[in-house]
């Protein structure tokens, strides 16, 4: 078989692992070839038992059409979801389901030169203790903060940016292909994709972490910007409180609205005599620091509810501004804040209703994710599989694809 008919078939699996089920009409649609061409193409995916036959489609008048999936074990995705201070190392079948424990790793990202070497040792034992053969690992997707090129494999930020490629020590280390791109951004790619701005032309994703990330889904595809640092949103200057940003800035939306801003401000009031259910809040373990204070809150916690709703309403002030600008038709509030759920909504949509013009908010929707704080992770895993039918491939899979 030629190289561009393998390539072919890695765009069918590519399509299929996207959409779930999907006839060979429709699969003809989606990569602009003949019927015929397809047809062959699935027929030889069902015969090396990558591709299965998965019923009928609905009924549109006529004969229902066959559809098929992709057999979710054919391949793994390794999803590495980073933060500043946390990683998580996750192996994802084609069905986007964890098949191995997810390794949890404190891995400080700031004055941390050695954080890139850390990484990729962790890496090399999560694959060496994974019980899966390489060969039937499609890639490495990685999703960190920071300004990230994914093209020339460098976060500016973080990762010792001035002495290594990242997607080059990674792939040199494990043996795998890597790809990287920022958090928010991948974040925005597995709503997209996956979760609630699916098949959208026009939506704004907010990743609620340590700092507030955005992604944008613009004209049907996803916007990164000239450098690929689009959707810095937690940088946009909203306030004269004298607060210095990690940015080095002051006054950013971040410095008001982020949960390590809502954290420390649990725990300073609280020291204060403020009443309410939280216990034991430490600055050390920010991230049981932030699951306890949107626990509360959705219990019904008075003290956590206004936190919360403090920094709803600013982070509505700052989608205000990007209604304005871009005009999108939905806004997912995602990441990790989504657990916290529906308690966001009413806050922003009370700093919609001050702040923007009626006529152009007027039909915007306001999602949580339904993905929440796994949406990293599966962005992490779409990103490998959004560029499968452009990623080498391991010398037996291709031999496979080729046969």
């Amino acid at each position: 078989m030629s190289e561009k008919q393998a390539i072919y078939k890695k765009s069918l699996i590519k399509h299929l692992y996207f959409n779930q089920k999907l006839s060979c009409a429709e699969l003809s649609a989606l990569t602009d070839k003949s019927l015929p061409h397809t047809a062959r193409a699935l027929n030889e995916l069902v015969e090396e038992g990558i591709v299965r036959e998965s019923g009928h489609a609905m009924s549109t008048g006529g004969r229902r059409p066959q559809v098929y999936a992709v057999n979710p074990d054919i391949m793994y995705v390794i999803s590495v979801a980073m933060d500043q201070f946390i990683t998580h190392i996750s192996i994802l079948d084609l069905a986007n389901q964890v098949v191995a424990k997810v390794e949890r790793i404190e891995l400080s990202l700031q004055l941390n030169p050695q954080a890139l070497q850390e990484l990729g040792r962790h890496l090399s034992h999560f694959i060496l203790n994974a019980g899966i053969d390489k060969e039937k690992i499609a890639g490495i997707g990685i999703g960190m903060p920071g300004f990230v090129d994914g093209q020339k494999g460098i976060n500016y930020s973080f990762l010792n940016p001035t002495n290594n490629n990242i997607i080059n020590y990674i792939e040199s280390v494990t043996g795998l292909p890597v790809l990287i791109d920022n958090d928010s951004s991948l974040i925005a790619l597995a709503e997209w994709k996956l979760g609630a701005a699916r098949n959208r032309r026009n939506a704004v994703v907010v990743n609620i972490s340590w700092g507030i990330g955005l992604g944008m889904i613009l004209n049907g595809s996803l916007f990164r910007g000239q450098n690929g640092f689009a959707g810095e949103f937690s940088h946009i200057p909203l306030f004269t409180n004298n607060k210095i940003c990690n940015c080095g800035k002051m006054g950013c939306l971040e410095t008001e609205t982020s949960l390590q801003v809502i954290a420390e401000k649990a725990i300073q009031g609280l020291k204060e005599g403020r009443t309410s259910i939280l216990k034991n809040l430490s600055p050390e373990h920010l991230e049981e620091t932030s699951k306890a204070i949107m626990e509360a809150a959705v219990k019904g916690d008075k003290y956590a509810v206004e936190l919360l709703s403090q920094a709803a309403y600013h982070i509505g002030r700052g989608i205000a501004i990007l209604i304005h600008i871009l005009n999108p038709g939905l806004i997912v509030l995602s990441g990790r804040g989504a657990l916290a759920g529906r308690l966001w909504l009413a806050p922003v949509q009370q700093a919609l209703n001050e702040h923007c013009i009626p006529k152009i908010a007027e039909h915007i929707e306001i999602m949580i994710s339904p993905l929440g704080y796994n949406a990293e992770r599966l962005g992490a895993a779409a990103l490998i599989m959004e560029h499968f039918d452009e990623l080498p491939m391991h010398r037996k899979k291709q031999e496979l694809l080729y046969a």
